[in-house]
């Protein structure tokens, strides 16, 4: 009996430990963000690693009454996102675009960029300070370019409007926004433009009045951002964008030179293509894992609420608040800020040992340069073999988190041959808890720490 007491009081001291380094990690940002010395992730004001756990809300601001804006943002804060993805302007998906709620067009003439309307600004300052009072990064586009420059963005009144307008109205807005000190500025939108010329006015317009804010780029999907844009002075930030395997496309941008921080922009959607929660998850922990500074998490209708969408709407979003997907996106949040994730990099053969026989599925490892932390993401995956090599003598501590439910237990290292591989010298093998986790998906993670 007193051995099972003790063992009971050890764990509710860890319980109690990974509550109190949540609370501490999970504290409001003190904006500015800035990119760390080293360019590998973000950090606040206060130096506090900042892990981008972010959500689209692309019509936000074109589509939402303040009442209801703020209803979203408070539900997202209570989640633990601290991002939202929004269009400062909105071109088609919003009800009355480009009117918003108040049926206040962005510009008094049509699309000129020359003439921004006060009215509709003054509604869009009230959400982003709502904003900016909740603790959100906010990543707002000036003007969403558009899928192939079509209607659903403002790309054809742009290239109406001209370079010099465009600059026109970057200065407006890095005039009007400079003292919003959670803004990153984010150009482009689903296309790469023929030219740079326009997308280069508005970002260098920005950057006259307001040169000290970061600017970043939504390119066409599958663009290598970097290579195309890495000579404009106003880029501060890379992003990867992809529908296909994102722990592949991320570690290839991480692996891939100049140094640069950046981040998973956009996916896969919840309520799209056919995705569940599963495959949300596998989105953002293989983009964190594999070198991200964070990832937008995407829902349908969550990105555009009640405006026009491409995909059928399953729900209202007041009911999508509370998806599947944005509960795993807080147990993610949760389960890094018990961590220090920022001290993470892509393991690149050094932490996993292939299974012989191979295992359907996959797995994603990161590990700290001194092997004192190391997490791995399981999919479809019954076991996973780690090279002890590549670990601190002092790390091992081993315990399974549920995604589906935010739940840790302890986990068991086992030998190779229990893992149904051929014995290999200094590995050690663990097997899920579970073929499934609480949700009854095949997604799990193992964390390993310092055994203090």
């Amino acid at each position: 009996m007193p051995d099972r007491v003790g063992k009971c009081f050890s764990w509710l001291l860890l319980v109690l430990a990974m509550l109190c380094s949540f609370a501490a990690n999970a504290q409001q940002a003190v904006f500015p963000v800035q990119i760390s010395k080293n360019h590998r992730y973000l950090e606040d004001a206060s130096g506090r690693p900042f892990l981008l756990t972010g959500d689209a809300a692309w019509s936000l601001i074109g589509d939402l009454s303040r009442e209801d804006a703020d209803k979203y943002l408070a539900d997202r804060q209570s989640r633990g996102f601290n991002t939202i993805l929004v269009s400062l302007i909105e071109h088609r998906f919003s009800r009355n675009a480009p009117l918003n709620f108040y049926e206040h067009a962005p510009f008094s003439v049509g699309g000129n960029f020359t003439k921004p309307n006060e009215a509709y600004f003054a509604d869009a300052d009230w959400i982003l300070e709502r904003a900016r009072e909740r603790g959100f990064l906010v990543l707002l586009t000036p003007a969403y370019l558009g899928a192939n420059g079509g209607e659903e963005g403002w790309y054809q009144e742009m290239q109406a409007a001209g370079p010099e307008a465009l600059k026109s109205y970057g200065r407006y807005l890095g005039q009007r926004y400079r003292h919003f000190d959670n803004i990153i500025w984010v150009q482009g939108g689903d296309w790469d433009p023929p030219s740079k010329t326009l997308v280069n006015a508005l970002a260098e317009g920005i950057g006259e009045t307001n040169p000290g804010a970061l600017q970043t780029m939504h390119a066409g999907r599958d663009t290598d951002v970097l290579p195309n844009w890495q000579q404009e002075k106003w880029l501060s930030l890379d992003t990867v964008y992809t529908y296909n395997n994102v722990a592949a496309a991320t570690l290839k941008r991480y692996l891939s030179g100049p140094t640069s921080a950046f981040f998973f922009i956009e996916g896969m959607y919840e309520g799209e293509h056919h995705s569940t929660e599963q495959t949300v998850r596998e989105i953002a922990y293989g983009a964190v894992l594999s070198g991200a500074i964070g990832q937008v998490f995407g829902n349908n209708p969550m990105w555009h609420f009640a405006g026009p969408t491409l995909f059928k709407q399953p729900l209202k979003w007041q009911q999508a608040l509370s998806s599947r997907g944005a509960q795993s996106m807080t147990h993610l949040k949760a389960f890094f800020d018990t961590i220090a994730w920022w001290t993470l990099e892509p393991e690149q053969g050094k932490l996993l040992v292939a299974p012989d026989p191979p295992l359907p599925g996959y797995a994603i490892g990161s590990r700290s340069a001194n092997g004192n932390l190391a997490v791995v993401y399981l999919s479809e995956r019954s076991s996973v073999i780690l090279d002890r090599a590549a670990l601190s003598p002092t790390t091992q501590h081993a315990r399974w988190f549920d995604p589906s439910s935010g739940q840790f237990s302890e986990a068991v290292a086992k030998s190779d041959a229990k893992a149904n591989t051929v014995a290999k010298a200094n590995t050690v093998a663990f097997e899920l808890p579970s073929a499934h986790n609480s949700a009854g998906f095949s997604d799990w993670l193992l964390l390993l720490t310092d055994n203090d």
